[in-house]
């Protein structure tokens, strides 16, 4: 009787295991594998750091540059730059998936790649509930949903959290500042403006076309933002955020409002997003007592 029993859960466990898996990306396209993925490559830092949020760490076995989240992720082997992938690494370790990055990595890349027949899934989350969708979505494909579920869960308990206590506090007009030179921001449609909206912030720029497009300083002059958020590089806040306090009759200089947060906490699309949506949302409760 146990000799059956032990058969039937083989004989299912392994049928689990042969499962199809058939997905649309973010691009919609659709996606079939065999089997869950058990060789993943990733094109893009926020792509491996949600893989082993989802639980399937242990299946990647290329990343780019600058995959450094978590710890174990540092250990992966490389295949180039999200820019500048290396064909012949990837091809090399033979992966059964390919998780790819819209905006960041060569249409002529991943075209090749299905050429030669290895699956591709784009992945591009433009709001915050993406990445919990992105979360769902990489547990299907790795088989991984027993991880990457609850994950998925927690994330948009957060989410909710956080909106309900400061989505609906008084608007803080907010410039978002990339980088220093080329002076760059966000328009609304960009994953930074949905944690403004969350924390009440009001994006200056908005209504541009591009999503990160290069502006001037007379615009920002112009826009007159209450806040002026920055990012930079790394753990260490940029010396040109203080550029601005030349312009002393702008608001967020004259009342001190000159925030930073690391760029892995706002400007990657992986659960750390909301530890930098919980600063942000601090932050903009810091301009609305200095008004």
């Amino acid at each position: 009787m146990r000799l059956r029993h032990l058969a039937f859960s083989l004989l299912v466990f392994s049928g689990l295991a042969r499962a199809d898996v058939d997905l649309t990306d973010d691009q919609g396209k659709p996606v079939h594998l065999a089997q869950p993925a058990r060789r993943i490559v990733s094109l893009a830092p926020h792509v491996t750091e949600l893989l082993y949020a989802a639980g399937a760490g242990e299946r990647v076995v290329g990343a780019v540059q600058y995959s450094d989240y978590p710890e174990a992720a540092k250990k992966v082997a490389r295949v180039g730059s999200y820019t500048a992938v290396d064909m012949e690494k990837v091809v090399a370790l033979k992966p059964d998936l390919v998780v790819a990055w819209k905006s960041g990595n060569r249409d002529a890349h991943l075209d090749k790649l299905r050429g030669l027949g290895i699956p591709v899934f784009i992945n591009e989350p433009r709001k915050i509930d993406d990445v919990a969708r992105s979360l769902s979505q990489f547990g299907r494909l790795a088989g991984t949903e027993a991880v990457a579920e609850p994950a998925a869960k927690a994330f948009r308990e957060r989410y909710a959290a956080l909106a309900a206590r400061y989505s609906a506090r008084p608007k803080v007009r907010t410039f978002y500042e990339i980088w220093n030179r080329p002076l760059m921001t966000i328009n609304g449609e960009h994953l930074i403006a949905d944690v403004m909206r969350l924390c009440g912030g009001e994006n200056v720029f908005a209504k541009l076309p591009v999503l990160a497009p290069a502006i001037d300083v007379e615009a920002v002059l112009a826009a007159q933002p209450e806040a002026i958020v920055a990012s930079g590089m790394g753990e260490a806040r940029p010396e040109w955020l203080d550029d601005w306090r030349k312009w002393t009759k702008l608001p967020a200089v004259a009342r001190g409002n000159l925030f930073f947060i690391p760029p892995d906490q706002i400007q990657r699309h992986t659960p750390r997003i909301l530890d930098g949506a919980e600063r942000l949302c601090g932050q903009l409760e810091e301009a609305r007592e200095r008004r």
